[in-house]
């Protein structure tokens, strides 16, 4: 069950859909995360019959506009910068999230970490950018792949898919076989990159795939070489 924290920011177009001034990439991601999402339509419900008296409403008798209170500014300042080092940690811990570890996987991944933090791992390798070319108008995708001990961190970008696709990546080794790195949610106008990893070193990925619902992108790491446009039922596996 979704919590009302995930649903934030869907809940902030609540309003404008109720109203019919969302359009677009916007108004198809949210009607995609409704038919999901049961608290969601419930306030939807509970916007409809105020978004259907408001053109009834007469402004001749409205009110002055109150003023908001001096401290405002300060408080909005003060909750975005707690947002955004929430989201710096929550970035950081990613990699780990999609884990459920007992005590011997646990020490198995303590090893890893110390392994690496005391210079066990390559770490000499510097980073590899990838960018997709030939790629359909208005869509950008980018990738800046790094070197750990437990394989390679992506730093994945994308722009311009329809808001609300789930986007999975792979790195792909020297005998085409497809290594998971995750999945992410495009969201319209955000323009974060999302950070995943896979147990492929970086000296043996060959290229990055990603698929993003409709196609599926590809871009060779070792060579300038245009990505690939690829129909969707030849997803690798």
């Amino acid at each position: 069950m979704k919590t009302r924290n995930e649903c934030r920011e869907w809940r902030e177009l609540l309003g404008a859909y109720a109203l019919g001034h969302l359009e677009g990439d916007e108004r198809a991601g949210l009607e995609a995360h409704l038919e999901g999402c049961a608290g969601c339509r419930e306030e939807l419900a509970a916007l409809a019959p105020v978004a259907r008296m408001l053109p009834h409403a007469d402004p001749a008798r409205f009110g002055p506009a109150p003023q908001p209170p001096p401290e405002l500014g300060q408080r909005i300042a003060t909750t975005i910068e707690a947002e955004k080092r929430q989201g710096e940690q929550r970035r950081r811990r990613r990699f780990f999230s999609g884990f459920a570890f007992g005590g011997a996987a646990a020490a198995a991944v303590a090893a890893v970490l110390l392994l690496f933090v005391f210079g066990g791992g390559s770490g000499e390798d510097p980073a590899q950018q990838v960018r997709f070319a030939n790629l359909p108008a208005g869509i950008t995708i980018d990738a800046t792949l790094e070197p750990h001990a437990y394989g390679t961190e992506i730093h994945m970008y994308v722009h311009g898919v329809p808001s609300g696709t789930l986007c999975k990546v792979w790195l792909r080794g020297p005998k085409g076989v497809s290594y998971p790195a995750g999945t992410f949610r495009y969201r319209w106008g955000d323009d974060s990159d999302a950070v995943l990893s896979s147990a492929l070193d970086l000296s043996r990925t060959r290229a990055v795939v990603v698929d993003t619902g409709k196609r599926t992108f590809i871009a060779p790491v070792s060579s300038p070489v245009a990505a690939l446009n690829i129909p969707k039922e030849e997803e690798p596996t």
